[in-house]
């Protein structure tokens, strides 16, 4: 006969799973950092595909682990909605770094650095905010993370209205203006996706406090 202390040890695992995935999306913003700074002629691509594949691989495990585990230490729905939060983040930044890659010859005097920046200071964030989770949700401390959060993502949204104004003044060629564009928007849909993991961590929090 199982105790409870044994019931609820089995749920406990997701802690672990969910912060694995976090430090899998702040993987794939350091490997892009990275490759924005190399500035080889071919961007390497491994770095991204091996955090996608990391972040697919918990997305599948946690959700078979839903099906085996009786009893969660958070509720299923949130498990569900922050491991899908979370698995977009490195989808979105590999997106970028293949599009990148097709066009970086062409793309030499446009600077994503500032963006990329901001992306793994969010993923940063978002390695806190899971970790808490293990740690009894202390809602203050998630409060101040959270905020930090919407200032990334705040600061992130006034740099790209920058961006298009020196970009629109500046390119000619449509083509290539349309290119440019939607990679700017790439790099601010990965930290939305940020966002939107704060923003269920948070919902967890005070929901468990």
């Amino acid at each position: 006969m199982f105790s409870l202390q044994t019931i609820f040890g089995k749920g406990d695992k997701f802690y672990g799973l969910l912060e694995a995935s976090a430090e899998a999306a702040l993987l794939s913003a350091r490997a892009l950092g990275a490759m924005l700074a190399d500035e080889l002629e071919i961007p390497a691509l491994d770095k991204f595909r091996v955090a996608r594949k990391r972040e697919k691989d918990l997305f599948a495990q946690i959700n078979q682990e839903l099906v085996n585990t009786f009893v969660t230490a958070l509720e299923r729905e949130d498990i569900e909605a922050l491991a899908g939060a979370l698995y977009k983040i490195p989808k979105t930044v590999e997106k970028f770094a293949e599009r990148h890659a097709l066009f970086s010859d062409r793309l030499a005097d446009i600077d994503y650095s500032s963006q990329a920046a901001m992306l793994e200071r969010a993923c940063e964030v978002i390695v806190e905010m899971v970790g808490q989770l293990r740690g009894g949700m202390k809602l203050d401390v998630m409060h101040g993370l959270n905020e930090r959060m919407q200032s990334i993502e705040s600061e992130a949204d006034r740099l790209l209205l920058a961006l298009y104004g020196d970009l629109f003044s500046k390119q000619a060629d449509a083509a290539m203006l349309m290119v440019r564009k939607d990679l700017f928007e790439l790099l601010e849909k990965a930290i939305d996706r940020c966002r939107d993991a704060g923003n269920v961590v948070y919902q967890v929090a005070l929901k468990n406090s």
